[in-house]
Formats: C-alpha cells, sequence, structure tokens
C-alpha cells in the first residue's frame, strides 16, 4: 500500500537501508580479518528490549470474496508503540542460538466510507465500526558466526517467523440514513510459520567497545505464498559492562496470498516501519 505522504515509499525506504546494510558490511570485513585478541562483543547471554515506534500500511483479504480491506484508507489504522525483545545464547564462540518476540495489536473505532463484506457479513457505509487486527511474531532461530573478531561479527541467521494474525470488525444495532441496521460481526485468522534467513552484523568503529553499528536483513519468497523481507539497523553505544543503548530504525513487510474459500484464514499485506530505541544487556 502506499501512503498519501511525500518522500521514499515503503520499498524505497527497504532498498535503502538494503544498501546501508550491503557497504557497511563490505567496510566491516577487511577491519574484522586484521583483528585480533578478546572480542568486544563478548558474552553468554544477551536480553534486548527495542521500543517501536511503528508506521504500519497494507491490507487483509477476505478468502471468500477477495475484498481487500485497507489498514489506512477503509479502517483509519495509525501509527502506534510497540516494543520487540530477543533473547540470544551464545553456546560456543561463533553458534547462537536465540528467540524474538515483536507483538501488534491495534483497534481503531470508525464510521465506515464505503461498505465492505468481509467473512460473509456486509458492513455498509457510514455504520459505526470497531476494528481490531493482532499480527504478533513468534520467532525461534539459530545464527552461524562466519567471522568473529575483536571488532565485531559477520553472521547468517535462519530463523521460523511464526505469525499469529487475526482481523475482527464488529458493527452494533443502529440506525444509518433513516433505516435501522442489525447488529454484524466477522473475523479471520491467520497462522502462518515462515523460515526466513540472511546476514547479521556487528562492527565497533573505533578500536573501543564503546561505538558500533549493527544489523541483519532476513527474507525469503514464497512463490505464489508469499513473501517476507525485513531489516533492522541502529547505532550502539556501550554505556557500562552490561548496558548497550541502541537508536536506529527498522522495517517489516510480509506479504500473504490464500485462495482457499473453504476456510476463514485471511490474506495479509502488511507493512510496519519506524524508529527503535532500546536497551542491550550483555552477560
Amino acid at each position: 500500500m502506499r501512503t498519501h505522504r511525500r518522500g521514499r515509499s515503503g520499498a524505497q525506504i527497504v532498498r535503502f537501508f538494503l544498501g546501508v546494510v550491503f557497504f557497511s558490511v563490505l567496510a566491516a570485513v577487511p577491519p574484522l580479518h586484521a583483528a585480533d585478541g578478546d572480542d568486544f562483543d563478548s558474552y553468554k547471554i544477551k536480553v534486548s528490549g527495542l521500543w517501536f515506534y511503528s508506521m504500519p500500511s497494507g491490507n487483509f483479504e477476505d478468502p471468500q470474496n477477495t475484498t481487500r480491506i485497507d489498514l489506512r484508507s477503509d479502517l483509519k489504522f495509525s501509527n502506534y508503540s510497540t516494543f520487540s525483545a530477543k533473547f540470544d545464547w551464545k553456546i560456543s564462540h561463533k553458534n547462537h542460538l536465540y528467540v524474538v518476540v515483536s507483538p501488534m495489536t491495534q483497534s481503531h473505532q470508525l464510521a465506515l466510507i464505503r461498505t465492505i463484506t468481509f467473512q460473509g457479513q456486509t458492513f455498509a457505509a457510514g455504520l459505526t465500526t470497531s476494528a481490531k487486527l493482532k499480527a504478533n511474531l513468534f520467532a525461534p532461530g539459530y545464527q552461524y558466526d562466519i567471522i568473529r573478531r575483536k571488532r565485531g561479527h559477520l553472521g547468517i541467521g535462519v530463523q521460523i517467523d511464526i505469525f499469529d494474525t487475526r482481523a475482527s470488525l464488529r458493527a452494533m444495532a443502529q440506525v444509518v440514513n433513516g433505516s435501522q441496521s442489525a447488529a454484524v460481526s466477522a473475523s479471520g485468522s491467520l497462522l502462518a510459520p515462515l523460515p526466513v534467513a540472511g546476514p547479521d552484523f556487528r562492527f565497533y568503529l573505533t578500536n573501543s567497545p564503546r561505538l558500533y553499528i549493527e544489523g541483519n536483513v532476513y527474507g525469503m519468497y514464497f512463490f505464489g505464498y508469499g513473501n517476507f523481507v525485513s531489516t533492522s539497523d541502529a547505532l550502539g553505544i556501550h554505556l557500562a559492562k552490561h548496558v548497550d543503548v541502541h537508536v536506529g530504525f527498522q522495517i517489516g513487510s510480509r506479504l500473504r496470498v490464500n485462495n482457499n474459500s473453504s476456510t476463514d484464514r485471511i490474506g495479509l499485506r502488511l507493512t510496519q516501519q519506524g524508529v527503535i530505541v532500546g536497551l542491550e544487556f550483555p552477560f
């Protein structure tokens, strides 16, 4: 979906940050080979939590009649605050097991500007309707660091992104344009485990652990089923022995196509992008 804002589109922003990650990794590789000694990023357990100011866009699709309901123009969903958390267990010098959790739940009450049919139920234009979308992410993964040196690492991660998604619309009985309307509600869901993979890097900008850049790109193409791409890039500041601060930008995009009209499973096209700020605690 394209919003009515000036500036870069979501696709252009994704390409821009992919380019930043790519050239940052290229710049980081020579120093990584040359460095030796103890890692600046030395830990056994690492826990991080990030505040994410998300600007969502996209739509979900009714499999019964391929109606697309836009999150912005139809349901008036707006920017909102959420969080993501990661638990990383470095089981050996170059091997990691980790889990990422990122919830999304947003609801909004509005008067519909057009008639919408969803899951066999018709919501007439003018009806005051409560809309709710839940799209929570749970992702266990494994990472192998191809290069790990004193001033950073370059690794490859493989994870299963499990999306637990549910969309619902509900309108109470009311008078619209002089006519009495009946109460109506409908909901659809989607539980989709998607395997994704991609690079992850961290590079210390000086010969000290004080300041670094880091980023990752995960993605996969699933042919007719859909696709997924995400990137998260940040500047890190080491404040104390077990405390780092991160400031950056995150983009996640997901597409799901489902033409099976015999179930209530919905299709979903969702893009979330926004600023991230958080803390990291390595032990």
